[in-house]
């Protein structure tokens, strides 16, 4: 391992959001690009980088907080929340594989959910805890990262193993949605995550209380057509209504 080449990696990855295995080919022309690709697998297990097509982003420009944190929103809109997540519920059927993301919304959902035989796989550590209280429920977490802003694990390692994973239903939770953007996140990490979680999915539920409406967070992990159900505490702007139905998303109000 030569400490001083990992050293200059680690300056590039702090003062760029991407490098590339081309850029660091030409930068150190004596080494393999096998070489390099262990390089930025070393970062990545290190939690300082995610390995992607062509290089490396950087987790100090994924990582900064483009949403509230997960505290911060644990005591906001908890009537709606709950809303959302009892009528979520009555769609799940017993005997069904389900996913629940993260989020303070999935925590409500997995602290009311009903003790029977569910598969259940979720991101969210403080969600498989919750579950856990349940006797007949099958818990699954994912390995990886763990983000501190809103207690949910991602990486290359969440996708390895939802790549083997058969769900019938993922309740999803979208920090935004716009008619341009679609759902998107404040997390690139995650946002992979969810998008390999909408595409395995038979049927994507879409949890959201109306304070993500037109909002656009950085990476799109969906659009409308990709999703069956929304579940909303209110009716939805016209406009979004509109699309969605075009699209033939059900959408689900609680009030």
């Amino acid at each position: 391992m030569n400490t001083s080449r990992r050293a200059a990696i680690k300056e590039l990855l702090l003062e760029k959001p991407f490098v590339s295995l081309k850029e660091l080919e030409v930068m150190f022309p004596e080494v393999s690009s096998m070489t390099l690709r262990r390089d930025i697998e070393y970062f990545e297990q290190q939690g300082e980088a995610i390995k992607v097509r062509g290089g490396a982003r950087s987790m100090k420009f994924i990582t900064t907080s483009m949403e509230d944190s997960f505290h911060q929103r644990l005591g906001e809109n908890m009537s709606a929340k709950e809303k959302i997540a009892r009528r979520a519920i009555e769609l799940i059927e017993t005997g069904r594989s389900l996913f629940l993301d993260s989020g303070t919304t999935v925590l409500t959902l997995a602290s009311l959910l009903p003790d029977e035989r569910h598969t259940i796989v979720t991101t969210g550590p403080n969600i498989a805890l919750e579950l856990i209280k349940k006797n007949q429920a099958i818990v699954n977490i994912v390995g990886g990262m763990v983000n501190r802003d809103n207690i949910s694990i991602s990486g290359n390692q969440a996708l390895r193993f939802l790549e083997d994973i058969n769900i019938d239903i993922a309740f999803i939770v979208p920090s935004g949605l716009s008619i341009k953007d679609g759902f998107t996140s404040g997390n690139y990490s995650e946002c992979e995550l969810k998008r390999m979680v909408v595409e395995k999915a038979r049927r994507v539920v879409v949890l959201m209380d109306t304070s993500k409406l037109d909002r656009s967070l950085p990476f799109t992990f969906c659009q409308l057509e990709n999703v069956h159900t929304i579940v909303a505490d209110k009716p939805l702007p016209d406009d979004i209504t509109r699309a969605a139905i075009e699209a033939g998303v059900e959408i689900i109000v609680t009030e």
